[in-house]
């Protein structure tokens, strides 16, 4: 084994370090330090398996090739929540649910969660600091965020839990606006809401700190909006639209900068208030409504996150399935769909059903949530986002 002792190596233009191949030992006892900079300056385009700090989320991550990014590297897994009841006697990425309303006029201070790797119903996890429907999640690794709704009138309240844990909600601060019937998106930095009540305004805040969100951008007005995205990329998909089939836009904004939405393709149907959620490839998009008469749709199609252009239908939801206004939380394999208004308007739902990310096909049944559930809201801790 040989051995070099030097204070720097460059390569012979002296434009960036050599090229070490084979098999080659660090055996210092002290540290080295990797490149570092802040999310906005990701180089892209470079050789997959690439390391540096992150100084924004203090974290070192790895780039996985140009169609997932870059992605950090974990101290822990988030994997082994569960532990309880129903779908939480397995281990897996845990499901935050807040129910909304039932019947259509009501509020609920209800959370309750799901395990997303095993079938079964869902399990009591705390209530929200007030009782409110039509408010949207923004999730990292450790905390559900979860923005605005109305109850007994529009809200600009953030409350947070803390995934790994269960009790109640805890205040975070406030929206720049108060909303509803909008739609929310994250990574692991980052929680971005958009739409309805708010206007075209798109705010955000910064998930492991609390305070009140800042302006982001503007973006297209969509009453039941849906959210997702991977690290880099968030989407706005569709929403309810005054005539069936219409407002089927999807819109994309990059998460850690700010600005306004641009396009990014359409739904192959437009509606609003569908459930569903994404890994760091693709998005699953399943019912909804195309507009506010009490029609529900039993469409489910996909996007790939990565390049733009329209979802594709992939398969169709029973009619045991097919509540609207609902909501959804994924993990890396599996996107579940949850409760949701039956046709009558009149009550929620309770049903929640999931879709193989890789393998798509119709939806099938994976149990039910807590309490009946419309206008409701969710998120994970294993989203593509993350």
């Amino acid at each position: 084994m040989s051995e070099v002792r030097v204070n720097n190596l460059s390569n012979e233009n002296n434009t960036g370090g050599p090229t070490i191949s084979g098999i080659t030992t660090y055996s210092g006892r002290h540290f080295f330090v990797p490149p570092q900079g802040d999310t906005a300056s990701r180089p892209s385009d470079c050789e997959p398996g690439s390391l540096r700090f992150n100084t924004d989320s203090a974290k070192l991550e790895y780039f996985r090739g140009n169609t997932i990014g870059w992605t950090e590297i974990e101290a822990e897994l988030t994997a082994p929540l569960g532990g309880g009841t129903g779908s939480n006697i397995g281990r897996g990425y845990r499901g935050i649910h807040t129910p909304g309303s039932t019947p259509a006029s009501g509020t609920s201070t209800n959370i309750d969660f799901i395990t997303l790797s095993t079938l079964g119903n869902a399990q009591d996890f705390g209530d929200l600091s007030q009782g409110r429907r039509l408010q949207q999640h923004a999730s990292s690794r450790t905390r559900d965020v979860i923005g605005g709704g109305y109850g007994p009138s529009t809200t600009d309240t953030i409350d947070f839990v803390t995934i790994a844990s269960t009790g109640n909600a805890t205040d975070f601060g406030n929206l720049s606006v108060a909303r509803y019937g909008h739609g929310a998106l994250s990574n692991q930095i980052r929680g971005v809401w958009s739409g309805q009540d708010g206007g075209n305004v798109m705010d955000y805040v910064t998930i492991a700190a609390t305070g009140n969100a800042v302006d982001f951008g503007d973006c297209t007005i969509g009453y039941l909006q849906r959210g997702l995205g991977n690290t880099t990329r968030g989407l706005w998909l569709g929403s309810e639209g005054p005539t069936a089939g219409t407002n089927n836009t999807i819109h994309q904004i990059t998460i850690m900068t700010t600005g306004d939405s641009t396009d990014f393709g359409d739904l192959s149907y437009g509606r609003g208030g569908w459930g569903g959620g994404s890994n760091a490839i693709r998005g699953i998009m399943m019912g909804g409504a195309p507009n506010s008469g009490n029609n529900r749709t039993n469409v489910c199609d996909f996007i790939t996150i990565a390049t733009l252009g329209n979802a594709i239908d992939f398969g169709d939801l029973s009619s045991d399935m097919m509540g609207y206004r609902s909501s959804g939380c994924a993990s890396p394999t599996r996107a579940v769909k949850m409760g949701g208004y039956n046709p009558s308007y009149a009550a929620g739902a309770n049903t929640i059903c999931f879709v193989e990310i890789a393998s798509l096909g119709n939806p099938i049944d994976f149990g039910d949530t807590l309490s009946l559930s419309g206008d409701c809201g969710a998120n994970s801790n294993g989203h593509g986002g993350l």
